[in-house]
């Protein structure tokens, strides 16, 4: 595949993600997978490394502007880290290449796209309702419901690279509705750096990380964030979200689709060697 492909897509991700602020696992893993046939434990790996290499950038400028709340980012990371570890000793387990591995990291980057778009659509829906109970909510119960979340936050990047981004962001909202959204965006983004780090030295340490494949892609991905952030406020932000969550929606049910006929087709074999 030519690389300047790969610098297209990594150039239409950052595009998207600097115009919505969804994280860019949600967009590039699935397209590694559908569109250039990367191995799903690849592309993943990959793109995990990819996502703390971009966030890092933008975690250094939300702490220069002191938009980073670091009570819920430490409370995140101390569910999200363990939780991240214990899931890449049980993924060790297997042998990624195995149809295995590919059917459990495609089930759960499945869930996890549905529960970003899901996040997309009914954010606001889910603040209207719930802001004032969330808000007569005690400290304690927020701590302990942060590290929750950040557990499964942890198990969810780890496998798939996807959730960092908009389910993240949905859970501080929900959890710190008093905060305004650029700190909820800020501290979301700096949970991910670490997060996505830890996760990606894993998969590179089972040897599911192209690293050729990452340089390319954040040739186009840099510049594409920046142009995006500047076009944000240029851009409906609900059409643009509902367009990416419905999309978002299409790329899970392609990918269960493709994960089906897999499956039949490793049934169908296995039967015929039977009968034989």
């Amino acid at each position: 595949m030519p690389d300047y492909l790969y610098v297209l897509s990594g150039f239409g991700v950052g595009l998207l993600v600097g115009m919505t602020g969804v994280g860019g696992g949600s967009l590039m893993t699935p397209l590694l997978i559908l569109l250039f046939g990367i191995h799903p434990a690849a592309a993943v790996g990959t793109d995990l490394l990819y996502a703390a290499a971009t966030k890092t950038g933008g975690s250094l400028v939300h702490g220069w502007s002191r938009t980073i709340y670091w009570p819920a980012v430490l409370r995140l990371a101390s569910g999200s880290i363990p939780a991240s570890l214990v899931t890449l000793v049980g993924l060790a387990q297997y042998d990624l290449n195995s149809p295995a591995a590919r059917s459990l990291i495609n089930l759960v980057l499945c869930f996890a796209l549905c529960l970003t778009a899901l996040s997309l659509i009914f954010r606001r829906l889910l603040m209207e309702r719930l802001r004032q109970r969330l808000e007569r909510v005690s400290p304690a119960v927020t701590d302990r419901a942060t590290i929750v979340v950040g557990v499964a936050l942890g198990v969810l990047v780890s496998i798939s690279s996807v959730g960092a981004g908009a389910v993240g962001v949905t859970a501080l909202l929900l959890l710190y509705p008093r905060l305004p959204i650029a700190r909820m965006v800020g501290s979301d983004i700096a949970h991910a750096v670490p997060l996505t780090l830890v996760a990606g030295i894993g998969h590179w340490a089972m040897g599911a990380v192209d690293w050729h494949l990452m340089g390319v892609l954040l040739i186009g991905s840099l510049p594409g964030i920046v142009i995006g952030s500047y076009l944000a406020v240029r851009v409906p932000e609900t059409a643009l979200r509902l367009i990416l969550a419905t999309t978002l929606i299409v790329v899970a049910g392609k990918l269960a689709n493709e994960e089906m006929r897999s499956t039949r087709s490793v049934a169908t074999t296995v039967s015929q060697g039977a009968s034989r």
